[in-house]
C-alpha cells in the first residue's frame, strides 16, 4: 500500500513521535482519568436529599470523600500536565544534573500519586458501601465513575513510576563517574610503591656508584682514621 508523502512526513514528525512514546501515553491517561474523578464528582457528586433542599456529597454524606476526591483528582491533572511540557522539552535539556534531577523528581512523585489513588480508592469505596442507595436521587453514577477510574490511576502511575526508574537506571551520571575514575588514578599516580614492587636499580660496576650508596647522607659515612707521621731521629 502506497502511503503519501505528506502522511510519511507527519508519521516521522517529531510531535508524533513524542505522543507515540509510552512515557507520553501514561501521562494523558493519567491526565484523563483525573480529569474524570474531579469532574463527575465536581457535577453530580453534591446532591440534595429527598427531604431536605442542602446539598450533600452522595458518598454517605461526607463531604471529605467529596473533597477529597475534586481536590487529588485536579492537583494529578495539573501534575500531568506539567510533566508533559517537560517531557516535550526534555531533549534540549543539556545539564546533566537538571536532567537526573527531573527524573529523580518524576520517580518520587509518581510512587507518591500511586499511593494517594491507592487509599482514595479504599477510601470512596467504602464511604459508598455505608451509603444508602435511596438517599440521593441522583448521583450515583458518577461516585461509581469517580470510584472506578481511581482504581485505574493506581495502575498508571504505578507504571509511570518503573518508566521513570528505567530512566534512572539507564542515564547513569557519567561526569561523576569520569571525576571519580580520574580520582581514582590521581591516587594511585601519587601512591608510593609497595615492598613487592621491584625497583629498578642500577647496574653495579667498578666505575659506577649503587643507588643506595648515592641516597645516604654524607653525615652518616663513617670518619677516616688519622695517619700518625713517624719523625726521624736526630
Amino acid at each position: 500500500m502506497h502511503i503519501p508523502e505528506s502522511l510519511q512526513d507527519l508519521a516521522d514528525s517529531e510531535a508524533v513521535q513524542f505522543l507515540k512514546r509510552p512515557k507520553t501515553i501514561l501521562r494523558i491517561f493519567a491526565g484523563v482519568f483525573s480529569l474524570i474523578v474531579f469532574s463527575s464528582v465536581l457535577t453530580d457528586g453534591f446532591q440534595n436529599k429527598t427531604d431536605s433542599s442542602k446539598l450533600h456529597c452522595v458518598l454517605n454524606g461526607n463531604n471529605v470523600a467529596c473533597s477529597f476526591a475534586v481536590g487529588a483528582g485536579l492537583l494529578a491533572f495539573l501534575s500531568s500536565l506539567g510533566f508533559l511540557a517537560l517531557d516535550a522539552h526534555e531533549g534540549r535539556i543539556a545539564s546533566t544534573r537538571f536532567k537526573t534531577a527531573f527524573q529523580l523528581l518524576d520517580f518520587i512523585l509518581a510512587v507518591l500519586w500511586a499511593g494517594i489513588w491507592f487509599v482514595g480508592f479504599c477510601f470512596l469505596t467504602n464511604q459508598w458501601q455505608h451509603s444508602s442507595p435511596k438517599q440521593f436521587l441522583l448521583g450515583s453514577s458518577s461516585a461509581k465513575a469517580a470510584i472506578a477510574f481511581s482504581f485505574f490511576s493506581v495502575f498508571v502511575w504505578i507504571f509511570q513510576a518503573y518508566l521513570a526508574l528505567q530512566d534512572l537506571r539507564s542515564d547513569a551520571p557519567v561526569p561523576y563517574k569520569r571525576s571519580l575514575d580520574e580520582g581514582g588514578v590521581v591516587l594511585t599516580t601519587l601512591s608510593p610503591p609497595s615492598a613487592a614492587s621491584p625497583i629498578n636499580m642500577p647496574a653495579a660496576g667498578p666505575n659506577s656508584l649503587s643507588y643506595a650508596s648515592s641516597a645516604l647522607s654524607p653525615y652518616l659515612t663513617t670518619p677516616k682514621v688519622p695517619r700518625l707521621a713517624m719523625m726521624p731521629d736526630n
